[in-house]
């Protein structure tokens, strides 16, 4: 259905997803929670065909007010991938700009509204110039928690003091407020050690460059979590929002009849187990152990019989023990997707074995799951 079946929007807002990992969802999540907030806003969210598909949401299920556009994905015709690590991702990054224009510029033609502010994912740094062009406000929205945000906001403070020490390494970042524990090898790859010119470290070095400039920022976290952080960040941007955590949001606006998405019936399982009795196994859905520590965890699994649910991709469970998914079909099962939080907020649910991810962390504590780390 076309826009122009609607009333005129009384403002234009262009939501700009980053495609790759869980980045899109959570900000689908935050502008469905926006619309609804504001029903004489239009929200146009672009986002690649290939991430909008995978969001798997049902047109009827957004609000009217949003709309959603497909973004090319940089790719061009006829090309072959190499292989080279992040290769997907660094070609759309070098296109992003001139697409996102592209697009931005069909839906206010189509709506017959220009944009006048600019909700990014933060990676998106060259939003500042582009709000700037269009005369419109940026809000950045930063999708995991306040230490990673510190490090690549001081990224360049940080190389400077790693650049005067030798054995730097084990070094504390004591010259930033709320980062004193946290030590120079602790950081992420691509801050001070690791490939610096990769394109994910040339973005997220621009990124922390840009951020001050952004109307707002917010993120997915909570000021208790960590007080000195958020104290520190409220002081070098404009405006610094805590909107999280977004899986409390999200149960929040759930209907108690909206049906949970649980293809392979793990909450049916969970149902007949004792409280706090189960292990629940996942590792995010981009990063996976190397096939020696899945099978040591299988291992583990099955000869302590403790009842469990692994979400584990299908191509990845030729790699568990031979016999493994028979032996224990009754101790527990693995599935090629799970529904985290509500798996992670049962009663059944005694323990999260998780890669810390930052949507995995923040869901455990709203569940109040311990987690094997």
């Amino acid at each position: 259905m076309a826009y122009t079946d609607q009333p005129t929007p009384d403002s234009h807002v262009a939501v700009l997803a980053f495609p790759f990992g869980t980045h899109a969802a959570p900000l689908l999540s935050v502008t469905r929670r926006l619309a609804s907030a504001s029903p004489t806003t239009l929200f146009s969210f672009f986002n690649t065909s290939q991430s909008n598909s995978s969001l798997s949401l049902p047109s009827d299920l957004l609000p009217s007010n949003v709309r959603v556009h497909d973004v090319s994905d940089g790719v061009p015709d006829g090309y072959v991938f190499s292989g080279r690590p992040q290769e997907a991702i660094e070609l759309f990054l070098a296109a992003a700009p001139d697409n996102f224009r592209k697009e931005i510029a069909s839906a206010e033609n189509g709506a017959g509204k220009k944009v006048t502010c600019v909700l990014t994912d933060a990676f998106f740094w060259f939003a500042s110039d582009m709000a700037a062009e269009m005369k419109a406000t940026w809000v950045a929205f930063w999708t995991a928690g306040p230490n990673s945000l510190s490090v690549h906001l001081y990224t360049d403070l940080i190389r400077e003091s790693a650049r005067v020490k030798d054995g730097c390494m084990e070094e504390t970042l004591g010259f930033i407020s709320g980062m004193e524990k946290i030590r120079v090898k602790d950081t992420p790859e691509g801050v001070v050690f690791g490939n610096l010119n990769s394109v994910f470290s040339t973005t997220l070095h621009k990124m922390g460059l840009a951020l001050p400039r952004a109307h707002a920022v917010f993120i997915n976290s909570f000021e208790e979590l960590d007080p000195t952080l958020t104290t520190n960040l409220k002081s070098e941007f404009k405006r610094y929002l805590n909107i999280g955590p977004l899986a409390l949001l999200l149960s929040a606006s759930q209907s108690d009849t909206t049906p949970v998405d649980d293809p392979h019936g793990c909450l049916a399982w969970m149902e007949k187990q004792r409280t706090a009795s189960v292990a629940y196994i996942s590792f995010g859905t981009v990063m996976m152990p190397p096939p020696g520590e899945l099978v040591a965890i299988a291992e583990g699994l099955e000869s302590s019989k403790v009842p469990f649910v692994w979400s584990l991709k299908e191509k990845n469970m030729v790699q568990l023990p031979e016999g493994f998914l028979e032996r224990t079909r009754e101790q527990g099962m693995v599935v090629p997707w799970a529904p985290q939080v509500e798996l992670v907020k049962h009663e059944a649910t005694g323990v999260f074995v998780t890669h810390c991810g930052w949507n995995s962390v923040l869901e455990s504590v709203s569940g109040g799951v311990s987690m094997i780390c």
